[in-house]
């Protein structure tokens, strides 16, 4: 029985010690330091997040319920090719509506393909997923919780697009839920963002897509349906982050450090979840201290769907505050959009929440734009928002209770997991 237990508590350690391993590897400390303006560094921060800068392209952004009207003419409109990914996506009259759509596209002879993340999708129901397999839709279900995905089920895919006949791309985080229709009027209706894309740079949405799908399928898909030659379609350059290559750091998690390492003059975030490692709180702290105009607008504990993720974000807001970061609540309903803005020249959209579980565990997809319109506009959004914010003070929030302080603690334990 002793031999036994000696070999079972050696491997539990060397179990362990292969995580911890793991984990090192995907998570090094980044640093960076550099004199240079953001405005001459787009081919190093597309490159150091594996990707590359694309000129030609027009981004067009479309609020809360408003996307869905769009989109849905798009996918309607499109002759060749639907595709479509999600994390989210419930029943209810936005997700058969959605469904329909599908149906019929894939009844008129257009191939649809659909990922669909097996967890964020389980409650979508079954009548929908018939349905739009009778009409001839394609599905990949995205990691079920099964024996053979022991090893991945904890990486789910969290992005949020749609590619119309490889012309027009979409990118954000809008979800396949009720809550996500209407204006952001109340705690009932998600204020969100979201950006259609056309141009060159849709082409690099579509192999964003492609992972996924051939990893679930085994199915390629080659030519012009798919991958049409594209002219310009704007001024807009732009350019993707989301690899996750095995044993290294994310590409989303380094195009957000990066850019926070090489604003000048403001940064303004929004985003849903908000709980930045010590090195991303360090970061944004150095940036104060440049001149940065640092700004941060996340939801309320008592707006978020998840309370416990803003009371872990609590944790070192204290810091961030004493550093001179400016940190907002949005107070009216939840607030997902996933927008920075960086000294009003460069901008990005996407579905990466800031937290570790996006930037190291699940499959998200950011698109930054080098455009002074564009940042202007997110600029625009951020300020409008404010008005439904109340903005939190250094020595307020240090007379916060016990109960809340001990919540806070308690949660940031868990922050990786959330």
């Amino acid at each position: 029985m002793g031999w036994i237990t000696f070999v079972l508590l050696g491997t539990v350690v060397l179990l362990g010690i292969a995580i911890w391993s793991i984990k090192r590897h995907k998570d090094p400390h980044l640093a960076l330091k550099t004199d240079d303006s953001l405005d001459g560094l787009i081919p190093s921060i597309s490159g150091m997040s594996l990707g590359m800068a694309i000129r030609g392209n027009s981004a067009e952004i479309f609020q809360n319920g408003a996307f869905f009207d769009a989109l849905l003419e798009d996918i309607l409109a499109a002759k060749k090719t639907v595709h479509f990914e999600t994390f989210l996506w419930k029943d209810g009259a936005l997700g058969r509506r959605m469904a329909e759509a599908f149906s019929r596209q894939a009844r008129a002879g257009v191939k649809v393909r659909l990922v669909l993340d097996a967890v964020g999708c389980k409650k979508m129901g079954k009548e929908v997923q018939e349905q739009m397999r009778a009409a001839g839709c394609q599905l990949a279900i995205y990691h079920p919780r099964t024996l053979k995905n022991i090893g991945v089920v904890v990486e789910r895919d969290h992005r949020k697009l749609a590619i119309l006949d490889g012309r027009t791309a979409w990118v954000g985080g809008h979800c396949i839920v009720d809550e996500w229709l209407g204006e952001a009027q109340d705690k009932d209706h998600v204020r969100d963002l979201s950006v259609r894309l056309r141009g060159p740079v849709v082409h690099a949405v579509q192999s964003v897509f492609s992972e996924n799908w051939v990893e679930v399928t085994g199915r390629l898909f080659v030519g012009a349906d798919a991958f049409p030659p594209l002219e310009p379609a704007g001024e807009v350059e732009a350019h993707i982050a989301s690899m996750k290559p095995e044993g290294s750091a994310p590409a989303v998690k380094i195009l957000h450090h990066t850019v926070i390492c090489c604003a000048r003059t403001r940064l303004w975030i929004q985003n849903p979840y908000f709980i930045p490692e010590l090195d991303a709180v360090e970061a944004l702290a150095a940036a104060v201290r440049r001149g940065v105009d640092v700004r941060v607008m996340v939801p309320s504990a008592d707006a978020s769907d998840m309370p416990i993720v803003q009371h872990a974000a609590h944790r070192n807001f204290q810091q961030l505050l004493d550093s001179g970061v400016r940190l907002f609540e949005y107070q009216r309903t939840l607030l997902h959009q996933k927008v920075m803005t960086v000294d009003g020249i460069w901008c990005s959209i996407g579905s990466s929440n800031f937290d570790d579980r996006s930037f190291e565990t699940n499959d998200e997809i950011t698109v930054g734009f080098h455009d002074r319109k564009l940042a202007r506009r997110l600029e625009e959004i951020f300020e409008a928002d404010r008005a439904h914010c109340i903005e939190l003070e250094s020595a307020q929030w240090k007379k916060r209770g016990l109960v809340h302080r001990a919540k806070d603690s308690a949660f940031y334990l868990f922050k990786e997991v959330l």
